[in-house]
């Protein structure tokens, strides 16, 4: 089993090396950024499982950082801060973070959050395996069933494996043989063209609930791609 990586971010040497150590001899592999210039740029670029972020930071706030992470991951968060009133800890968790822990603290303290947040991660994970949420869609692929911004898309079969394709693949650009090739078991006797009609169809049926969506957009000469958006909810 892969060993899971937490990023610190933290200032203050000596509270920054307790964590490295105890993360380290509890198995985790540990990265340690000691400002928040660099952890939006290093988050998309490495593949973490938790952030222990600190929320007074001399360049950027914790805050910002996890508001600016939440814009595009649900990355478990876990934030650190000398400050204890209540408004502290509902403006942390307002903007994202998992959890919420006061210095001083206990590193064993630290530890048990991690694992509480991690271990609720992977049962929410497990949980969702057969839901795709993204751009306002929420697709639930074992019951056939498919939603945008909260009012039921009636799909065909092949319309619907058309866009759960899209949505597991956001951005990439299929080509209408792919497409028709993951849309129907036996190809022989179907023109890729039909793939056309089927994006036009689903496009209404989006454009029905929400007006000039444009989700799955043309790649001329090529096929069709599913537009990326900020929002995944």
């Amino acid at each position: 089993m892969n060993k899971q990586t937490i990023l610190i971010v933290e200032d203050e040497t000596h509270i920054a090396e307790v964590l490295i150590a105890y993360c380290q001899n509890t198995g985790y592999l540990v990265k340690h950024l000691n400002s928040g210039a660099g952890v939006i740029s290093f988050v998309k670029e490495n593949s973490v499982d938790l952030v222990l972020l600190d929320l007074m930071l001399p360049d950027i706030d914790g805050l910002e950082i996890c508001k600016q992470v939440r814009t595009f991951s649900q990355l478990p968060i876990i934030m650190l801060t000398a400050k204890s009133e209540e408004i502290d800890k509902l403006l942390g968790l307002e903007f994202g973070a998992d959890d919420y822990i006061c210095k001083p603290f206990s590193p064993r303290e630290v530890m048990a959050r991690i694992k509480t947040v991690l271990r609720r991660v992977v049962n929410s994970t497990e949980k969702d395996a057969n839901l795709i949420k993204h751009s306002g869609f929420k697709m639930k692929t074992d019951e056939y069933e498919v939603s945008f911004k909260g009012e039921f898309l009636d799909l065909t079969p092949r319309e619907f494996l058309i866009l759960k394709l899209f949505l597991e693949n956001c951005g990439r650009v299929f080509s209408r043989v792919e497409i028709l090739d993951h849309a129907y078991k036996d190809t022989s006797d179907i023109s890729d063209r039909n793939i056309d009609t089927h994006i036009k169809n689903i496009r209404k049926k989006i454009n029905k609930i929400s007006d000039n969506e444009a989700s799955i957009e043309s790649v001329y000469g090529i096929g069709y791609k599913f537009k990326k958006q900020l929002n995944l909810s």
